[in-house]
């Protein structure tokens, strides 16, 4: 998968962002552990989760 940058999380929709961290969490759940594939997975999660976070709800 590729890195999900803040900078492109930001860019995106709330819906297109739950679409990109399901994505992310399958991959993250389908490579072996201490993979670099796996590392990228889990800091696109960590980036779309914060960008969602720092969004205003109803918006």
């Amino acid at each position: 998968m590729k890195l999900v940058s803040r900078f492109e999380a930001a860019s995106r929709s709330t819906t297109e962002l739950h679409g990109l961290l399901k994505e992310a969490f399958n991959a993250f759940a389908a490579e072996p552990r201490g993979s670099q594939d796996r590392d990228v997975a889990l800091t696109s999660i960590r980036n779309i989760e914060a960008e969602l976070a720092a969004r205003v709800p109803g918006l």
